[in-house]
């Protein structure tokens, strides 16, 4: 590698308390590019449901890490030096969605406040929004737009890589399975967490874990409710398994199908936006990816929007892609 990899801590004062009891101490991963950070624009990176920040570091054969992309893009000169920070996601049910949700923790004020403010303070990148852009993939696509949504004053880029939308197609299909297994434990969404948790330590996940972890996390996201376990609604009735209109309309609220239509004056002060989503994602998000990328043309916002042959799962490499867009127009 040309430039620094740095793995550094953060203090962040937006998850102190969180609901979840997760830690507000967090790794941090940071890629310097050669001559240093200071002086230099900032990309922020998302990651998906069950990553993390160590995750961007996993080594696989023949494949390089994202930090490795981003150093080659720079050392080839397609993209200038940019500094990339990879902020950690982790929760107790798997992952955050990157929004300020009531029964997970502030992990939007945590990335636009504590993570931006600790980047420039630490290491000098420029303290400017158009110096700065965020990217991610599925729920760090998600993040993004949401980001773009709420945070256009810290963000004047940003990337959506196969992001959560048009829930009818990306959640539905994970309902029935979690009904089915919610029922293995009486529907006790606690004792179901604790014996997932379990099966983690002491052997491994099985195949029907991930469907009702996805459920009980975006519940906690889109469907709070202080009153029920876990602060969160289920969005299906047990033992029935049928849906609650009311829930379900909530979760609907925040489907970007549907909010970036609503928002899209915000979408028009950024200054990028790069949305993607591969034809053969198993999530069906490529619809999704379409229905926002046309509510923001019809809108008036320049979104570059693209489709690749490939399914949902490891195409890092599309962030090659929406780099050598962004980068260059970070100011």
């Amino acid at each position: 590698m040309n430039g620094q990899l740095l793995e550094l801590e953060i203090d962040a004062p937006a998850l102190r308390d969180n609901p979840l009891g997760d830690p507000s101490r967090r790794p941090l991963i940071v890629y310097v590019p050669p001559g240093g950070a200071e002086g230099r624009p900032a990309v922020y990176f998302l990651h998906g449901f069950t990553g993390s920040a160590r995750g961007w570091l996993g080594v696989s054969p023949f494949t390089p890490t994202m930090p490795e992309r981003l150093d080659a893009l720079v050392a080839a000169g397609e993209i200038p030096p940019v500094v990339g920070v990879f902020p950690d996601g982790a929760t107790a049910l798997g992952g955050t969605q990157w929004t300020n949700a009531p029964a997970v923790g502030r992990y939007q004020d945590y990335v636009a406040g504590d993570v931006v403010a600790f980047v420039e303070a630490r290491l000098g990148t420029l303290a400017r929004r158009e110096a700065r852009a965020v990217a991610g993939k599925s729920s760090g696509g998600y993040g993004a737009l949401v980001m773009g949504r709420d945070r256009p004053d810290v963000f004047a880029h940003l990337a959506c890589h196969a992001g959560d939308a048009y829930f009818e197609y990306c959640y539905l299909g994970d309902f029935p399975k979690a009904a089915a297994a919610l029922l293995g434990s009486g529907g006790d969404v606690i004792a179901w967490l604790e014996a997932m948790k379990r099966r983690g330590r002491e052997t491994k996940l099985n195949g029907n874990d991930v469907p009702v972890l996805n459920v009980l996390a975006m519940a906690a996201h889109y469907g709070p409710d202080p009153a029920a376990p876990l602060g969160l609604a289920l969005p299906f009735e047990l033992p029935s398994g049928r849906i609650r209109p009311e829930v379900w309309a909530r979760w609907l609220e925040h489907d970007p199908a549907r909010f970036v239509p609503s928002a899209v004056e915000r979408f028009r002060q950024l200054e990028t936006v790069f949305v993607d989503c591969g034809t053969k994602d198993e999530f069906h998000l490529r619809w999704g990816a379409r229905m926002v990328a046309e509510a923001l043309r019809e809108g008036g916002v320049a979104v570059l929007h693209e489709e690749f042959e490939d399914g949902h799962m490891g195409i890092n490499y599309r962030y090659d892609v929406s780099l050598r867009r962004l980068a260059p127009r970070l100011r």
